[in-house]
């Protein structure tokens, strides 16, 4: 029963770390996945703003 119970420890240990680096995985997943939605929008301002006839110097004055 003992080396049954430290078996299934042993198991569940390996299962905890692997959980994490999933987790690790994931959320630098979501991180990527937020900084490409950023960046799709940043993008889809920026046209809109130049198809509006906004000129590129009065868009970075508006940045800063």
């Amino acid at each position: 029963m003992k080396a049954d119970l430290k078996e299934k420890k042993a198991s569940l240990k390996a299962i905890d770390k692997e959980i994490v680096k999933l987790e690790v995985r994931k959320e630098k997943a979501d991180a990527k996945a937020a900084e490409e939605a950023k960046k799709t929008e940043a993008e889809s301002v920026l046209k809109k703003l130049l198809a509006e006839g906004m000129s590129a110097d009065e868009i970075l004055a508006k940045l800063k």
